[in-house]
């Protein structure tokens, strides 16, 4: 199975994968595929069905419950926005705090997770254009990958950045907890067993910290231009 048609994109926590991710598909015409948002979704399952509690998560249980753990995307016409379900229910605004976030990190670094969202991940990508951010996309899921992008910033600019996200969503948080949650992210990325954040062979580096979004797009449209060369020869 190959997926040469499709665009991944891999990075650091609130580097700008999602809005550069979905950028790129409006222009493209590709759809767009937030792989993040499944372990997201895997984590609320587990928050929710005890699992996980203060002192404890119960690997046994999670790898059982995965039969039972469904999720799909689906599309919000009047907001024209993507929403994630888990077993039929929207959960798209409760995976987005930073306890869902921190958890979810931990749920990655399960391989049975990792083995079933991968599966589902290349079983969405079958057709070809779609663009996919995550933090294995091109190293584990499209290896083939048309184009294989790794992005980056300063942690500061990536705590500041997470943290605006989080008030504008009316979410409640610190500066300081916000920085401190993304260094801890990076650290398990980088360093779990299974799968670890890394750039991909054949990637090209995105570092954005002082970067609009039209910016990287014309950034993006220069290296797409080079990568479609590439292929034609």
């Amino acid at each position: 199975m190959t997926f040469t048609s499709n665009i991944a994109i891999d990075g650091y926590s609130s580097s700008g994968k999602s809005t550069f991710a979905k950028e790129i598909a409006k222009e493209l015409g590709y759809i767009y595929i937030d792989s993040g948002a499944m372990y997201r979704a895997v984590a609320l399952y587990c928050l929710e069905n005890g699992i996980v509690t203060a002192d404890r998560f119960d690997h046994v249980k999670l790898i059982e419950s995965l039969d039972r753990i469904h999720i799909e995307f689906s599309v919000d016409p009047a907001a024209n926005k993507q929403l994630t379900l888990l077993n039929g229910r929207n959960v798209e605004e409760s995976i987005r705090g930073i306890r869902i976030s921190e958890l979810a990190s931990k749920v990655s670094q399960v391989k049975e997770v990792r083995w079933k969202m991968v599966g589902l991940q290349r079983s969405i990508a079958e057709k070809g254009g779609i663009v996919m951010d995550g933090r294995d996309i091109g190293t584990v899921v499209f290896p083939d990958a048309k184009m294989k992008i790794f992005m980056t910033a300063s942690l500061e600019v990536r705590a500041r950045r997470r943290y605006d996200e989080l008030m504008q969503r009316g979410i409640q948080a610190s500066y300081d907890e916000v920085l401190e949650s993304i260094r801890m992210r990076d650290h398990e990325d980088e360093n779990r067993t299974e799968s670890p954040l890394c750039k991909a062979e054949g990637a090209v580096t995105l570092d954005n910290s002082k970067m609009t979004i039209e910016e990287q797009m014309k950034w993006f449209r220069h290296h797409w231009k080079s990568a479609n060369s590439n292929n034609e020869n």
